[in-house]
This record gives structure tokens, sequence and C-alpha cells, in this order.
């Protein structure tokens, strides 16, 4: 079975009638992170391709550049805790938080309010490009198709999908996205990302730090997002369907 799955039975009523199942849900456990052999903070997520959260969660965190300042990542055969060791590690870490994956979002360590520099002008895409991209992210991202109860969050080029990412967690997303970049190689500066949850001030952080001037959602924004959109000049979309969508701040990115 595929990671990050596990096999339930459920009872299923229907016109009346009931009928034992056999189907899959969506994992979602603890990840307990620890930095130099110091406990930092715990994360739930999906059990899957940790490497890439970790990742991209410390670049989220900015206590690393790039994968070369990481000397190893070691996690437990469950995927329920994992030692990094950093090369250089930083004199003081920030307190420890328990982040979870439900309506409450992600938590940072840095304040959201703090100043971070409007990313440059362009690039624009169609409205109609939007919506087939967001199309062939339901229809491609695997755990969805086979469980559903699970985020999704792709990064492109207005053309392809060039990464695909799935986590019970909106955030977490959005950190292994930048994880399997900086693993890959593939730049993400100028790209777009198109994500299944809704927009808050914290996935706008990440998608800003990212440098990533479009961000759509088959959902909504928030309110303070829309107004962190337009501070750092980051075209914010939402309630992207095959066709329709919202463009709630920095329009001129999107061609009618």
């Amino acid at each position: 079975m595929q990671e990050g799955l596990r096999s339930v039975t459920y009872i299923r009523y229907e016109a009346g009638r009931s009928e034992s199942v056999e189907g899959k849900v969506i994992q979602e456990v603890p990840l307990c992170l620890y930095i130099n052999g110091q406990s930092w903070v715990t994360l739930m997520c999906s059990p899957h391709d940790i490497e890439d959260l970790v990742l991209g969660f410390l670049r989220a965190e900015d206590l690393i550049r790039s994968p070369e300042d990481v000397e190893a990542i070691v996690a437990t055969p469950n995927s329920t805790c994992v030692d990094v060791w950093l090369r250089t590690p930083p004199a003081e870490l920030p307190r420890r938080v328990t982040i979870t994956s439900g309506c409450g979002g992600g938590v940072t360590f840095d304040d959201v309010a703090g100043e971070m520099a409007p990313l440059p002008s362009g690039p624009e895409i169609s409205a109609r490009a939007l919506m087939s991209l967001m199309t062939r992210l339901k229809q491609t991202a695997p755990l969805y198709r086979q469980a559903r109860g699970v985020h999704s969050s792709a990064l492109s080029d207005g053309e392809r999908l060039l990464l695909l990412v799935e986590d019970v967690g909106r955030h977490n997303t959005l950190d292994r996205l930048w994880g399997q970049a900086m693993r890959q190689g593939v730049p993400t500066a100028g790209r777009i990302i198109l994500t299944t949850g809704r927009i808050s001030s914290e996935m706008l952080r990440k998608a800003a730090r990212m440098r990533v001037p479009i961000v759509a959602s088959r959902t909504s924004p928030t309110q303070l997002s829309l107004q962190l959109a337009q501070a750092w000049n980051i075209t914010l979309v939402g309630y992207v369907r095959p066709r329709s969508l919202r463009v709630y701040a920095r329009p001129e990115r999107v061609r009618p």
C-alpha cells in the first residue's frame, strides 16, 4: 500500500441500506524534531517523504539556506522522531511548540507582520491556464484520489506541474514543496503555487519567502493574507474552478 495510507473497514449507509466496506484513510502522526540533539518542535503530519518536509520547514524558519547546511537527517523507522544535525547549529533555537494540522493552521516562530521585501512584477498567466492547472492538480494527487482527506500543493511554471506534494496539514505542503525543490534543484522564485488549502497569513508568508508571486487556491484567503499579498506584491487567487476563479489581490498578473 502507498506510504501515508492505512486500510480500514467502515459501514456505509445509503438509500436505506448498509454494507461493510474496505477503504483507506490518510495517516496522521506527531513528528518530533531534534536539532543537534536538542528537542525543538512537534509537527503533526503525514508520515511520508519526511526529509522534504524537514528541509522545507528548516528553510522556512531560516535555520538553513540549502541542503548543504545539513550534515545528517536521521529518522526512526516509524517516522515519529527525526534527528537533524546542522553543520552550523544556531546559538539558540526558537521556543518549542506543537504545530497542528487542523483548522488553526501552522505556527511560525517569526512575526508574520515583520518586514519582507515586495516581489518584483511579473510573470503573467491566463485565467484559463490557472483553471487547467488546478484541475490537473486535483486529478493527479495520488493520496487524494485514493482516500480524500488530504491537502495537495504544486509548484508550476504556468504550463506544467513541476512538483506535487500532499499532507494532512496544508502548511506542511508548502514546506514539503520547498524541501523537494531544494533537493531537486528546482528554483521557486517567479513560479506559481497551486494549493487545495485555505490561504492564511502563514501560508502566504511561506510563499513570499519562496519568492513565489502567484498563489492560487481551490478555497478562500483570509483577510490578513489579502493585506500581506498587497504589501508583498503577490497575486492571490481563490476558488479556482474549471470555469471560474476569484482574484483577490494584484490582479494585473492574471490575463482574462
